[in-house]
């Protein structure tokens, strides 16, 4: 019988954050946007620039609550710094710079899509870290997933298979898949920290170890523009797509799984899509329903229990 005083009762933070099917949404939600964001300021905002504009940015509005809290996990942070600074290469500095510097050459439609393959590398890095099992279904689902990505890929021509002629772009993306799908596996090894001592630690290492390229970028002549466009997409990139969407991301893992929450990655092609052409213009086309189609069904098969 439902309690007749639940309506009246004050919102909980609290109920949110135990809440792992309503967390499993907004992640993908805030990541599609940040892929139809990426596409839209390319050519215009330096990749590397916005990447590492993001992360500090979005250190600088954690710290505050995650002072007290880091200040206490400091030794854990010590004890377990090379898990730290993988976590931080990889899901931090390597996954959103990847993605950025696609996004200069190819569509947010193909690289929302080629998200979909996320459970898949998530699996397999399961495998090659822990060794977890990968049995005939389960490999028969990597094949099947990573034909559906070749399909998008060479965008229906298998002739661009044949002569090797990727888009430099469908590349990048592919990498930013191998990068996250490292940081999702890892997170079962994390340090038993607060989760805004992970986010702060990670954000802020992440953001250094970009200083180099920054500066390798910067003096390529490629600069931050000082503008009004610029100021907000940094905005944006810094809350929704970092500080929100991770934070669900990681208390989703620690909630049910990380295999679990990978599928939520599957949401994106849905958010994408509609976001991509509502506000790029861009077009769906044939090959996208059919390289989604045989991820779908090398995920099924991948999923299946013995």
């Amino acid at each position: 019988m439902p309690d007749p005083d639940s309506s009246s009762r004050p919102f909980s933070w609290r109920r949110l954050y135990d809440a792992p099917w309503l967390l499993f949404f907004m992640a993908p939600l805030f990541w599609s946007g940040n892929f139809v964001l990426g596409r839209a300021v390319a050519g215009e905002i330096p990749p590397v620039g916005l990447a590492f504009w993001r992360w500090t940015v979005g250190c600088l509005i954690v710290l505050p609550f995650a002072w007290p809290h880091l200040r206490r996990d400091l030794r854990e942070f010590v004890r377990r710094w090379p898990t730290v600074l993988v976590l931080s290469a990889a899901g931090i500095a390597g996954f959103n710079t990847f993605v950025y510097i696609g996004l200069q050459d190819t569509t947010a439609l193909n690289a929302v899509m080629m998200q979909s393959t996320m459970p898949i590398a998530i699996v397999a890095a399961s495998f090659l870290l822990f060794g977890e099992r990968v049995g005939p279904l389960q490999g028969l689902g990597i094949l099947v997933s990573l034909s559906g990505v070749g399909v998008i890929v060479a965008r229906g021509d298998w002739g661009t298979l044949a002569g090797l002629a990727f888009n430099r772009g469908d590349l990048w993306i592919l990498a930013a898949v191998v990068s996250y799908a490292l940081y999702t596996a890892l997170l079962r090894r994390r340090p038993v920290v607060h989760p805004l001592s992970l986010l702060a630690g990670t954000f802020g290492l992440g953001a250094v170890m970009l200083l180099p390229l920054l500066a390798w970028e910067m003096a390529s002549g490629r600069v931050m523009p000082a503008t009004p466009a610029a100021f907000g997409a940094v905005a944006y990139v810094a809350v929704f797509p970092s500080v929100l969407a991770y934070f669900c991301f990681n208390r989703t893992v620690e909630l049910i799984g990380a295999n679990r929450t990978g599928l939520s990655v599957h949401l994106m092609p849905v958010f994408g899509t509609l976001m991509a052409i509502a506000f790029l213009g861009e077009s769906l086309r044939w090959y996208h329903g059919a390289g989604v189609a045989l991820i779908a069904a090398g995920i099924v098969l991948a999923g299946r229990r013995r």
